[in-house]
């Protein structure tokens, strides 16, 4: 029986790209005998997971998204519980679930790279009930989506300027971080509080270079106001993947926390925005999702 494909394509995601070339890629390495290819457009999140509950409902093996983390985020939670395979061709602005595994970010290659795949079950990060897979922000590190997305151009650039523009505006809170074992932590006026599943924010910014997509943890990275100006004194090293050795830069892997902030604050989610009440209950359900990883990477 010839495994079913379904490509769904995002026509908004990220740097304009002609369709040809993401149909002509995937009917060049997808089209092939022994599977059965299908194309489809995500016009908005709810009509693409409608797609993917209707998809599976048919039987399809495979699901391949053509959009950024965004995309991805409403599709691969469509999916969860399910035994269908995700994969990505990656056409966004930062791109870190991509760039996490390595999947190439030209969309040819991609397309190639995923065709010979493995299927790695990947745990997946949630935030006040909103699954995650790459990262989830509660600080600045949350407030510079809401300027990124007012800016009528995509890309890593305006997102660097987004990020500078959101770090003079942004009003700093103190959080505090309640585990499990009933531990607490004082967090004194955070500008990064991200828990990341994976490594990086997208763009090449590793912003938790020691993360790893099966280990049942997340990572929690802070770092304080008052340390904010030796990070950007070394910002290269997020791009190194060595911003953690950094001492003003705490890390700690959980599998559950509650945030407690002193105000409601927005989150991010997947590069995308959320309206979040003051608290945040964040935690990792492993193995919940099933990828496709390029060969190389195992």
């Amino acid at each position: 029986m010839a495994q079913k494909v379904l490509a769904l394509i995002n026509p908004k995601s990220g740097v304009r790209r002609s369709y040809s070339t993401v149909l002509d890629a995937l009917q060049t390495h997808w089209d092939v005998d022994g599977r059965e290819l299908h194309f489809q457009f995500s016009r908005s999140a709810e009509d693409g997971r409608d797609k993917v509950h209707r998809a599976i409902d048919q039987g399809v093996d495979t699901i391949l998204v053509a959009g950024g983390d965004g995309m991805i985020n409403s599709i691969g939670a469509a999916m969860m519980g399910s035994d269908v395979a995700l994969g990505v061709i990656p056409t966004g602005s930062g791109n870190g679930f991509a760039r996490h595994f390595d999947i190439p970010l030209q969309v040819n290659r991609a397309a190639e790279a995923l065709s010979t795949a493995e299927i790695k079950r990947i745990d997946v990060g949630h935030a006040n009930g909103h699954p995650f897979f790459v990262t989830c922000s509660l600080a600045w590190d949350a407030a510079l989506v809401k300027t990124f997305e007012k800016s009528p151009v995509r890309g890593v650039l305006p997102y660097v300027f987004s990020a500078a523009y959101g770090f003079l505006d942004y009003r700093p809170q103190d959080f505090e971080v309640q585990f499990p074992d009933g531990e607490c932590v004082a967090v004194e006026r955070p500008m990064v509080f991200t828990a990341a599943n994976l490594t990086q924010f997208g763009g090449g910014a590793k912003i938790a270079p020691q993360a790893r997509s099966d280990d049942g943890q997340l990572v929690l990275v802070t770092i304080a106001k008052k340390d904010s100006a030796r990070c950007i004194a070394n910002l290269p090293m997020l791009f190194r993947g060595k911003i953690d050795e950094l001492e003003v830069v705490h890390t700690r892997t959980f599998t559950e926390i509650l945030v407690r902030r002193e105000h409601a604050a927005p989150i991010q989610v997947d590069g995308e925005l959320l309206e979040s009440g003051p608290d945040v209950e964040i935690k990792v359900e492993p193995k919940a999702l099933d990828v496709l990883v390029p060969k190389a990477v195992f």
